[in-house]
């Protein structure tokens, strides 16, 4: 079981993490930029799959995206509440999920670099720690 303080810790790094993977996708100057290198590994490396090229509404959900996850990744280095790892986890599952599909179905496969910490943070968020609901009730079990 992790402490509190030990939990935090992993919340804070992912939600790091965070803020520099996603800060390129917030202008749509900077998202291109990154998509442009990526397409540049992808066939240096020649692997299977696509990125395609990117249009206006692409550029815009995309956008939103890396807006919205650097937000909350702003939330969670500011907040420092262990209850938003728990919050992340799910957010983390919802992406890796969404990243193997996309690559299921013909998406690069550079995408699974990202999905290897998704995965690796969201089971780091998903563990048990001190203050937390579930090790609370078993405390709480023991004393009764």
């Amino acid at each position: 079981m992790l402490s509190e303080a030990a939990y935090k810790r992993v919340v804070r790094i992912s939600a790091a993490y965070d803020l520099i993977v996603t800060a390129p996708f917030m202008t749509p100057w900077s998202l291109v930029l990154v998509l442009g290198l990526f397409d540049q590994l992808h066939l240096w490396l020649g692997l299977p799959g696509q990125i395609p090229a990117f249009e206006t509404t692409h550029l815009l959900f995309a956008g939103l995206m890396g807006s919205v996850v650097v937000v909350w990744s702003l939330a969670r280095l500011r907040l420092n509440l262990a209850i938003l790892g728990r919050y992340d986890a799910l957010a983390r599952l919802c992406f890796a999920a969404w990243q193997i599909f996309a690559v299921a179905n013909g998406a690069t496969p550079l995408l699974l670099a990202f999905t290897a910490f998704e995965i690796g943070f969201g089971v780091a968020q998903v563990l048990p720690h001190r203050g937390s609901p579930r090790a609370a009730s078993g405390v709480l079990a023991s004393q009764s």
